[in-house]
C-alpha cells in the first residue's frame, strides 16, 4: 500500500456502540496488525483523553493526537488531521464512548460521529454481541439510521463465543444493514485493558503492556480481513485542502490582532512579540515537567507555545531534576503524581526551586497532577502523607471514588498571564483527589467552570501562578498561548536587567 495522491488520507474511526463494547482492543490490535505489515500508521482519539493515545503512541512509535470539536472547532480538527496524517499510510482514529454519545444527548456535539462527519471518516462500528444473534442486526441497523449522513461502512463484532455464532451474526447483520461485517474477536476474559487511573503510563513506559497490544493483534487477525478494512480506509473521499481552515492560524491572527502579536513561525532568526524584534538568544524558555508522574499534555498546547515564540525545555523530577536555570515559565502537566509521592516529596531541590519560582513571580502554570504538587501535602490512597511544594495553602486528598469528570468552560476569574478577567478557554476534568484549602473564604479562584452540574469556582491564581484541576485546551483560545509566552518574555527581560 503506497500513497499516490497526496491529498488522499486512508482513513478509518474505530467506534463501538457504547463503553466497554471493545474499540480499544480492536483499535490497538488494529494498529499492531498493519504495523507488522510495514505499513506507517498515524493514531487519533476523539475527545479530550490523555490515556488512549498514550497506548497509541507505544503501538505505533509516533504520537497520537486528540481530535476534538467541542473543546477546539470543527475546523481546528480538519486541520490537525490533514497536517498529522500527512506522509502515513493509514489515520486510524479511535472513537468515545458510543457512537453518538457526546456533551448533548440531542446532538452529535462532541461524539465520534461528529468528528466522522467533520473528517469524512468511514465508521467500523464495533458491536459486542455476547448472548445475541439476528438481534445485533437490530443494533446495527439503529446506528445506519440515526444518522444517514454517517458512512458506517463495515462492523467488526467482538466477544463471539464461537466460529458458528460469529457465521449467524454475519449473516444477520449483512442481510438487513447492507454492509460488510469484516471481522470477529473470540471472548477472551484475559484480554482487558488494566483501570485507567491506576498508573498505567508508567507501565507503558517499562513495555509491561507491549505483549497484551500483541495478543489483541493476534487475536484480530484471527478472524479479521485485514485487506478488506483496507480498502474500506482508502474510499475515504481525498481531503480538499482549500477547503481545510487551518484553525490555529486564522484563530491566532484573530487574536493578535487584538495582542498586537505578530508572531512569523517561518523566521530563522527572530521572533516577533508584541510588535518586537526578539533574537532567539532572548527567546523565553519555559520548562515543562516530563515523565511518568507527569505526561498528559496536549500536543497542541506544546505546539501553540513554541508557535507564539517559546523555547520548550523539558525536565524530569522523577529523574531528580531541579527547574532548568535560566528559564521564564514553568508547566506543570497532569499525570500520576500520586503514584511517585515519595519520590516527588524526596526531590527536595525540585520543590524549592517551585517555590522560588513562585517567589519570583515567575508564570507558572499548573494543571490536575501538577496543581495537587503545588499544596502543602498529598495523601495517597494508602493514607501515607507527603510534604509537596506548600505554594498553594491547601491539602489534597486521593480517594477511590472518582471526585470529577467532564467537558468545562473555565472563565477567568481575575487577570492573569494566561487569561483576562471574563475569558474563557474549554477543557476537561478528570480526577480521584480533592484539594481541601486551609481557608476557603480567601481562596484566590482562578477559574469558574461550567460543566453539566452548572456552575462551580475551581484553582488557585495568585501572583503569576495560575493551577487547577482542569486540563485546557490552548486551541480553543490561542490567545491565551501567545500572551503567556509575552509574560514569559518580560520575566526574561526584567530578571537580566536586574542582573
Amino acid at each position: 500500500m503506497t500513497i499516490s495522491d497526496r491529498n488522499a488520507r486512508p482513513r478509518l474511526i474505530i467506534a463501538g456502540t457504547g463503553s466497554g463494547a471493545g474499540k480499544t482492543t480492536v483499535t490497538l490490535g488494529l494498529m499492531r496488525a498493519l504495523a507488522q505489515r510495514g505499513l506507517s500508521v498515524q493514531g487519533f482519539k476523539c475527545g479530550p483523553d490523555y490515556i488512549d493515545p498514550t497506548y497509541h503512541t507505544a503501538v505505533t512509535g509516533r504520537p497520537s493526537r486528540n481530535l476534538d470539536a467541542w473543546m477546539t472547532s470543527p475546523e481546528y480538527v480538519r486541520d490537525t488531521f490533514e497536517k498529522a496524517s500527512a506522509g502515513h499510510d493509514i489515520s486510524i482514529i479511535e472513537g468515545v464512548m458510543g457512537l453518538y454519545d457526546g456533551k448533548d444527548p440531542l446532538s452529535n456535539t462532541g461524539s465520534t460521529a461528529e468528528i466522522a462527519l467533520v473528517t469524512q471518516t468511514p465508521v467500523i462500528l464495533v458491536v459486542d454481541v455476547r448472548s445475541m444473534a439476528r438481534s445485533a442486526a437490530a443494533i446495527v441497523l439503529g446506528f445506519q439510521q440515526l444518522d444517514p449522513e454517517l458512512n458506517i461502512a463495515g462492523v467488526i463484532v467482538n466477544r463471539c463465543g464461537s466460529a458458528g455464532h460469529y457465521t449467524i451474526v454475519k449473516k444477520a447483520i449483512e442481510q438487513m444493514c447492507g454492509i460488510p461485517v469484516v471481522g470477529w474477536l473470540k471472548r477472551d476474559e484475559d484480554m482487558s485493558i488494566p483501570e485507567r487511573h491506576l498508573g498505567l503510563v508508567p507501565a507503558i513506559e517499562r513495555g509491561e503492556l507491549k505483549p497484551l497490544f500483541q495478543r489483541a493483534a493476534d487475536v484480530l487477525m484471527e478472524g479479521t480481513d485485514l485487506d478488506l478494512l483496507l480498502e474500506l480506509a482508502t474510499s475515504a473521499p481525498p481531503l480538499n485542502e482549500e477547503e481545510v481552515i487551518p484553525a490555529t492560524t486564522a484563530q491566532a491572527d484573530s487574536a493578535n490582532a487584538e495582542s498586537g502579536s505578530n508572531y512569523d513561525p517561518l523566521s530563522n532568526s527572530v521572533i516577533h512579540v508584541n510588535n518586537r524584534h526578539v533574537s532567539y538568544a532572548m527567546q523565553p524558555v519555559i520548562a515543562v515537567a516530563r515523565d511518568a508522574a507527569f505526561n498528559f499534555y496536549y500536543p497542541d498546547n506544546l505546539e501553540l507555545l513554541e508557535a507564539a515564540g517559546a523555547r520548550l525545555h523539558y525536565f524530569s523530577p522523577l529523574a531528580g531534576e531541579s527547574i532548568p536555570t535560566d528559564v521564564d515559565g514553568i508547566y506543570l502537566g497532569g499525570g500520576f503524581p500520586e503514584e511517585f509521592a515519595a519520590e516527588i516529596a524526596g526531590n527536595q531541590d525540585f520543590l524549592e526551586g517551585l517555590r522560588r519560582a513562585a517567589q519570583s513571580n515567575m508564570p507558572l502554570f499548573a494543571e490536575c497532577g501538577g496543581y495537587m504538587v503545588l499544596g502543602e501535602t498529598l495523601t495517597d490512597r494508602e493514607g501515607v502523607t507527603f510534604d509537596m511544594a506548600g505554594i498553594i495553602p491547601a491539602q489534597v486528598q486521593m480517594q477511590k471514588k472518582r471526585a470529577a469528570l467532564g467537558y468545562r468552560e473555565a472563565s477567568s476569574v481575575q487577570d492573569s498571564f494566561l487569561l483576562k478577567k471574563g475569558e474563557v478557554l474549554r477543557g476537561h476534568e478528570f480526577h480521584y483527589s480533592t484539594m481541601t484549602y486551609r481557608d476557603e473564604e480567601t481562596i484566590p479562584y482562578a477559574y469558574e467552570t461550567k460543566g453539566m452540574r452548572g456552575l462551580k469556582q475551581e484553582g488557585y491564581a495568585a501572583g503569576n501562578i495560575v493551577a487547577g484541576y482542569t486540563h485546557v485546551h490552548l486551541g480553543s483560545y490561542p490567545a491565551a498561548a501567545q500572551r503567556w509566552v509575552e509574560h514569559c518574555l518580560a520575566y526574561r527581560q526584567e530578571r537580566d536587567m536586574q542582573r
